[in-house]
Parts: structure tokens; C-alpha cells; sequence
């Protein structure tokens, strides 16, 4: 019965998704990015796609996304922003963190993206853009038979599916993804908060009290692994094109990049997700070490009361 939940569950969110989509105009870009998506297919192969294509994607959104927290230290009027102003970053610890984030994108992270094409291979996860047949089973339908409830289930069926996702599926998708990461991220990363073992991995995330954007994926090898093993579960779940562990790399970067800049800049268009944590949810972990473990969403702390102290950190600011 709970499998039978979640697939309804699932096919709901997918027919509003669809709703969506059916009433949205067509992406006047889409011919041009079809040309390239062919010319990428034609000239390399799924494995180049697969892993050097990931690692160009990681770096290159990494980076981008670092870049405007990196530039407010020299624009005077965002210092308004920052979360923590008596904390300012420092070329010292900027360039720390860099050489602690080289060693992990290519001597970590670089191996782990290496399996992508093997973990693509084994789903059958595609790579092409044009149309291909796809197949789904009906749900369990109930009939009766002598009096007693008997259960059928209807053939195979085919149906048409544009293997290139549209935005709003792959949207969908990864605020899925987020969910899933999110649920592995609280209690993990509440784990390794435990007194026993936080000196030995988390400690090294925490060398900066006050964060800021870069220092994001700064952490010890463990917790790249650990933490970044949510990451995944997702892409299990959810994925049906290449372009969607792109997509995923895009949103999460986005999202651990925002919390980590330490500024809590207006109009930030992430505040418009739901249940959202922000930067300064995540900057009151670095401060005070103790409660919001989550990574993107707040439901987790408030339901088992770890915000508690933000909470009263919050009042206090208030009062002021």
C-alpha cells in the first residue's frame, strides 16, 4: 500500500508537471541548443559526456556562482548585506580554501564523477534528443470474482516521451532531488556532529566561523563523500536523461553556494521555494556550531527542534 502512495504520489506531481508544460510557450532557443546537443553526441563519446563533461559543468557553475559573493567584499554598499560584518573574508583564508577545494574537485570529486558513465550505463539512462518509445504499467486495478477481490494489472503500453527533458520536468525533478539530499543531509550531517567523530571530519568544514560562497565544498575527503553520497539518491529516483545530472549539479551548487556567501541579499529568487533555509539559517550554524543541519529546506530542524536555538538567536536580534 505505501508503494501504491508514492506512485500515486509521483504520477500526480508528473500530471501537473505536464499541465505546466502543455501551457507554456515553446523555448525559442531549443532549435539552437538541439544543434548543439546533436553536435556534442556526433563528435564525442557517451563516456567523454559522461565524465569530462560533468567535471566541465561542476567547475565551471562552481566557480560562476562564487563570483558575485567573491566580488562583494570590494562593493561597499552590499557590506550592508553581510550576515556576520565584524567577520570580513581575508585573501588568507580565501586562498586556504582554494587549494583545499583543488584537492577535493580533482583527487576526490574527479574519481567519483568518473562512475557517471557506468551508473548511466547500468540505468539505461540516455543521452540522445529525439523522440523514443517509453513503456508504463497501469496500477493495481481491484475486481470481484466469486465474491472474493481479485487484482489485475494491464499490459505493457507504449507511449512517446522527447528523451531531452523540458524545463519544467527537469525543474520538477530536481526540487525532488532536494527533498531526497535534504532528508540525507539532516541526519547525516547531524551525525557528524556528534562529539566523537566531529573533530575527526566535520571540524574542518567549520575552520570558518563566518562562510562565504567558496568555501561551500570546502571539507575533509570523508564528508565530500559522505554528505556528498545524498547527491545521488536522487538521480536513482528521478532520472530518465543525462541532462538532469547536469540540471541537479546546477541547483545544488546554486543552493550551497547561497547559504555559504554570507550575505542575505533582497530579492534572492531561491526565497520564492517554499520552506527555503537561506543564508542566514546556514550562517547561524557556522556561528554557533549547534541545530540547523539541514542543507536546503527547514521542515527536518522544526520537526525535531534543532532550530530552537536560531529560534531564540532571532528574538534576541528583534529585542535589539
Amino acid at each position: 500500500m505505501e508503494v501504491n502512495g508514492t506512485a500515486t504520489i509521483l504520477s500526480s506531481a508528473y500530471l501537473a508537471v505536464e499541465y505546466v508544460d502543455a501551457v507554456l510557450p515553446d523555448n525559442p532557443l531549443q532549435p539552437s541548443l538541439q544543434q548543439a546537443w546533436g553536435y556534442m553526441n556526433d563528435n564525442y563519446t557517451k563516456f567523454q559526456i559522461a565524465t569530462w563533461g560533468s567535471l566541465i559543468v561542476h567547475e565551471a557553475i562552481y566557480f560562476l556562482f562564487c563570483l558575485p559573493g567573491f566580488l562583494f567584499q570590494f562593493m561597499p554598499f552590499m557590506q550592508k548585506y553581510k550576515i556576520q560584518p565584524d567577520k570580513p573574508e581575508t585573501w588568507e583564508k580565501q586562498w586556504k580554501c582554494f587549494k583545499m577545494l583543488l584537492f577535493n574537485h580533482f583527487c576526490i570529486q574527479l574519481p567519483m564523477i568518473c562512475g557517471t558513465y557506468h551508473f548511466t550505463e547500468y540505468f539505461s539512462i540516455p543521452y540522445d534528443w529525439d523522440s523514443m518509445p517509453r513503456w508504463y504499467t497501469h496500477t493495481l486495478i481491484p475486481y470481484h470474482w466469486d465474491s472474493m477481490p481479485r487484482w489485475y494489472t494491464h499490459t505493457l503500453i507504449p507511449y512517446h516521451w522527447d528523451s531531452m527533458p523540458r524545463w519544467p520536468y527537469l525543474l520538477a525533478q530536481c526540487l525532488g532531488c532536494a527533498v531526497i539530499e535534504d532528508t540525507w543531509h539532516y541526519f547525516l550531517h547531524r551525525l557528524l556532529h556528534h562529539r566523537r567523530i566531529y573533530k575527526y571530519i566535520h571540524k574542518v568544514h567549520h575552520d570558518f566561523t563566518s562562510p562565504f560562497g567558496m568555501q561551500a565544498e570546502y571539507a575533509h575527503p570523508a564528508e565530500t563523500v559522505i554528505l556528498g553520497a545524498g547527491f545521488f539518491i536522487g538521480i536513482m529516483v528521478f532520472c530518465n536523461h543525462v541532462t538532469l545530472l547536469w540540471a541537479w549539479v546546477a541547483f545544488r551548487l546554486m543552493e550551497t553556494i547561497d547559504v555559504h556567501s554570507g550575505y542575505d541579499v533582497p530579492l534572492n529568487p531561491l526565497h520564492l521555494i517554499p520552506f527555503y533555509a537561506g543564508s542566514r539559517f546556514h550562517d547561524f550554524h557556522h556561528m554557533n556550531f549547534v541545530g540547523n543541519y539541514a542543507s536546503t529546506f527547514t521542515w527536518w530542524d522544526k520537526l525535531f527542534h534543532t532550530d530552537a536555538q536560531y529560534n531564540k538567536h532571532l528574538l534576541s536580534k528583534k529585542d535589539q
